[in-house]
């Protein structure tokens, strides 16, 4: 893949080149200065924004990364593999702080929550977990969705998380409960894809059926 960078707000675009990699996922740090992308040997590649050049990587010793996310505190970095092996990261060391082995299957999406100390994650084995991210404890299995999980994100005020499937379905949980509080069957084939808007008061969930629906949070 040739990485491109466009500036939108202030045109003429600037244009960087990255060297092609094999990568399925790309995110943002909190504060916008690295990208970074999984790749399929299990190593994440860091990369400068303004160099347009690979800082460092981040070697899972695993297999192809599918997913991956910052903590919204730019403290830590999780990677989520096609086997079901989790790693987080020390940002500031690189160094590799915990792997987790709770899935059985590919990890399609994870989320730190807002105040970085848990972590979403989703997988094909139909179940979402959720991980007390200093101490890489346990904290929740959930278990509602009929077949893959695909994608997971918290709302900004830390007191839910939406998910979807390819079960069709949309779910909102209590972050505190853990409970299923709503359930949205709008779509007519997988949902891949599923977002809160900034104030997290809109959700937003696109799928397979080529729709895309937006609902009020519930309260």
């Amino acid at each position: 893949l040739t990485y491109k960078y466009f500036n939108v707000l202030n045109p003429p675009f600037v244009l960087l080149l990255f060297p092609s990699v094999d990568a399925w996922t790309v995110a943002f740090s909190p504060d916008s200065k690295y990208i970074a992308t999984g790749s399929h040997l299990g190593k994440v590649n860091i990369f400068g924004v303004e160099s347009g050049k690979k800082e460092y990587s981040l070697d899972t010793r695993g297999k192809f990364i599918l997913s991956i996310a910052y903590s919204p505190d730019g403290k830590y970095l999780a990677s989520g593999a096609i086997d079901g092996i989790i790693n987080i990261f020390d940002i500031a060391t690189g160094k590799l702080l915990h792997t987790l082995e709770g899935h059985a299957m590919p990890i399609r999406s994870l989320t730190f929550s807002p105040d970085s100390q848990l972590l979403v994650t989703a997988s094909d084995d139909g179940y979402i977990k959720i991980y007390d991210v200093q101490h890489a404890n346990l904290a929740g299995t959930l278990s509602g969705h009929g077949s893959w999980v695909l994608n997971v994100a918290f709302s900004p005020d830390d007191t839910h998380f939406v998910s979807s499937s390819s079960d069709k379905s949309v779910k909102v949980w209590d972050a505190s409960s853990r409970a299923c509080i709503n359930t949205f069957f709008d779509h007519q084939d997988q949902v891949w894809s599923v977002k809160y808007n900034s104030t997290g008061s809109k959700i937003i969930s696109a799928g397979d059926d080529r729709a895309i629906h937006i609902y009020d949070c519930p309260m």
